[in-house]
């Protein structure tokens, strides 16, 4: 999930030499304070800017305003500063780890004697207020040494141990939250000045850019505290990570803690134990998922429906194992490039074993098990194939984050005149399989090579890349850059969906591979009878089953469509006597398929008709005398309406064409033109 996406809002401008970048923006008459206000620049080689960045020569930068996705981060990145100085503040035996900017806030990491109370967040948080009210300006200074940074770092311990990895290993040494803190290049650190007098009130190892003061810091919270590892490995010290989330106005921070209740309240994890849908067992361990009954149908009418549909799209339904010498992933190039990502190995026989990550090298080598011929192609081979993922225990959450995930894997090889339709085709394929499932609200994200980390030409990276560009400019949907984030193989794009209340998740996913035909030596004989090497495209249209149950039953609050509902009709006899009466009509509704039953318990029917409510079932069959007089039942729905009196006949036409027809509108009464306004 990730936050949403904001324009550019103001044309370049030009700083002229030996000017600040702030005096650029002011001449331009951007503004400098307020919701829109401008924080940073943007210079040519697409690298942010402090507004007090004075270039030696003319530059044309383009202003980023705080409201921008850069904006934002730039925003969240100087609220963790300051929460690191209120730390240190109140509790100066306090050593500093990293406090980065993530979607929709920030946190920061502490060594502290004893774990964060919700007292001390309230106590940092008042500090906090005082920094931004008293305008502290940020100021960037260079370390002309590591040393230099050794010797003023040197009650630091773990900032210490930033400054000698770079000594050490260079920039490639830190992940996405260090680099943060030191960045490419120059090491620098940021002071936090007195808005009177000058003087360093604090300052911290850090890249930066941020703002020019804290007075820009329109509001924040606090959110939480929690245990985490230095470095995310769980040989280090255990450290207190605070979260938190800041905007620019309060009404935005208001906003976003009113959708913070509303995503609480459709928790998948929460509804997923409401509802009996799934469970994760300590005894099985962390991020395995065990399906339930009502759970396992749901799961069960995602996958038949996806299979009938790539059924009609011409995919051919292959099985492979869960485990595999270690042999196949050195070929692959997974070993290589995923080992961390990866279960360790079992010694079997001899030989190692590991369990898949990854269903395409087994796909290659049905691809190779026969000669291949040009005629076949493109051959699309799909799979329901569960795959195992050694995920670090602090980023697995839920269903959307597992270590065992089953993922409708298809693998398509095609000749390079195909690869431009293919993909075309296949992304209108993923929109519309979307779409039947009731998310309609996409952008593209284009991922592309990160040099240090893939293999191949230039000349087939490029060629790739342009395809799936072309695919996705087709499709008329917003198209975003990823630079750096492909796969070691190739470039993809991926789906970005968004749920019921404006959130973002990554769905689906498409990549062109020329690098694993050519390891697993794969090849088919064209028309002229010459062997040529066949485009691979890997496509997983869920990501996996688990996430997208995961995101559906949030994007429905678990209020599935019908189609896809565990229970669809529950029985609610008004007395005992009733029973048998709704026993026949759920009887009629079996014989069509639908999955129907009767409350039978000794709950009163207000209890029945709660309990249906608490399971969201979408109707509720209630009878009474006059029902069982007349032949009919009475419909209540989930949204409170009722449609009364049904004939029997009537009402099961009526169950099966909602579920038939797959919509994922819920069912409801409908509106009587005879019915008075409501005022």
């Amino acid at each position: 999930m990730s936050a949403s996406r904001t324009p550019v809002v103001a044309d370049p401008v030009v700083v002229p030499a030996g000017t600040t970048a702030a005096d650029a923006v002011a001449a331009a008459g951007l503004p400098t304070a307020g919701p829109k206000a401008v924080v940073v620049v943007r210079d040519a080689d697409d690298q942010l800017r402090d507004l007090d960045w004075t270039p030696a020569a003319d530059a044309t930068v383009t202003p980023v305003a705080i409201d921008e996705p850069d904006g934002l981060n730039v925003l969240r990145h100087s609220t963790a500063h300051v929460l690191a100085q209120a730390v240190q503040d109140l509790f100066p035996e306090a050593k500093l780890g990293i406090g980065p900017p993530i979607d929709n806030g920030f946190y920061y990491d502490f060594s502290v004697p004893k774990p964060f109370q919700p007292d001390d967040l309230a106590k940092l948080e008042k500090r906090m207020q005082e920094i931004v009210k008293s305008g502290q300006r940020f100021r960037r200074r260079r370390f002309d040494s590591l040393d230099e940074a050794r010797a003023e770092l040197a009650d630091e311990p773990f900032k210490l141990e930033l400054v000698d990895v770079k000594g050490q290993a260079g920039d490639a040494g830190y992940d996405a939250g260090e680099v943060m803190e030191v960045g490419a290049g120059e090491l620098t650190i940021y002071d936090n000045l007195d808005a009177d007098s000058g003087k360093t009130c604090w300052s911290d190892l850090c890249r930066g850019p941020h703002l020019p003061n804290t007075r820009l810091i329109g509001a924040f919270k606090l959110m939480r505290s929690a245990a985490a590892y230095w470095r995310g490995s769980e040989k280090n010290p255990q450290l207190q990570r605070v979260y938190g989330t800041a905007w620019p106005t309060r009404d935005a921070l208001k906003a976003y803690l009113k959708l913070l209740e509303e995503a609480a309240r459709r928790d998948h994890r929460k509804l997923g134990a409401d509802l009996d849908l799934f469970s994760f067992p300590d005894e099985i361990g962390s991020g395995l998922a065990v399906f339930h009954p009502k759970g396992g149908i749901i799961r069960r009418e995602l996958e038949n429906y996806s299979r009938q549909r790539h059924e009609q799209a011409g995919y051919e339904f292959v099985n492979t194992p869960h485990v595999t010498k270690g042999h196949l992933f050195e070929t692959s190039g997974h070993l290589q490039w995923y080992a961390d990502g990866m279960y360790p190995p079992m010694q079997v026989e001899g030989a190692d074993y590991y369990l898949k990550p990854m269903n395409c090298p087994f796909h290659n080598l049905i691809f190779r098990a026969r000669g291949r011929s040009y005629r076949e192609l493109p051959l699309r081979l799909f799979e329901f194939g569960t795959v195992y993922r050694f995920e670090k225990s602090g980023v697995v959450h839920g269903l959307t984050r597992v270590r065992g995930m089953t993922q409708d894997d298809a693998h398509i090889y095609c000749t390079r005149e195909q690869m431009g339709g293919e993909l075309k085709s296949l992304l209108r394929f993923v929109l519309d399989l979307l779409r039947d499932y009731g998310l309609d609200d996409f952008y593209l994200e284009l991922s592309t090579r990160n040099p240090e980390k893939s293999v191949g030409s230039d000349e087939d990276w490029a060629e790739a890349t342009e395809a799936l560009r072309s695919a996705a400019e087709e499709s008329g949907l917003d198209l975003v850059p990823d630079p750096g984030g492909a796969a070691f193989y190739g470039p993809k794009i991926s789906v970005q969906a968004k749920d019921a209340i404006g959130r973002t998740w990554q769905m689906s996913t498409i990549q062109v591979d020329f690098q694993l035909p050519q390891r697993f030596d794969l090849e088919y004989q064209a028309g002229d009878g010459t062997r040529q090497r066949p485009i691979m495209i890997h496509r997983a249209l869920f990501g996996s089953i688990e996430r997208f149950f995961g995101v559906l039953t949030e994007h429905y609050a678990g209020a599935f469509p019908a189609w896809l509902a565990p229970v669809q009709v529950i029985g609610i006899p008004i007395r005992d006597d009733h029973t048998e009466y709704l026993n026949g009509f759920v009887a009629a509704l079996k014989a069509e398929g639908i999955r129907a039953e009767v409350d039978s318990s000794t709950d009163r029917m207000q209890k029945k008709i709660r309990t249906a409510q608490q399971q969201k079932i979408p109707f509720m069959a209630i009878a009474g005398d006059d029902d069982v007089a007349g032949g009919t039942v009475s419909f209540r729905f989930r949204d409170g309406s009722q449609r009364n009196g049904v004939p029997l006949a009537e009402a099961v036409a009526y169950v099966v064409e909602v579920v038939r027809s797959r919509t994922n509108a819920g069912p409801t009464a409908p509106v009587d033109p005879a019915a008075p306004a409501v005022p």
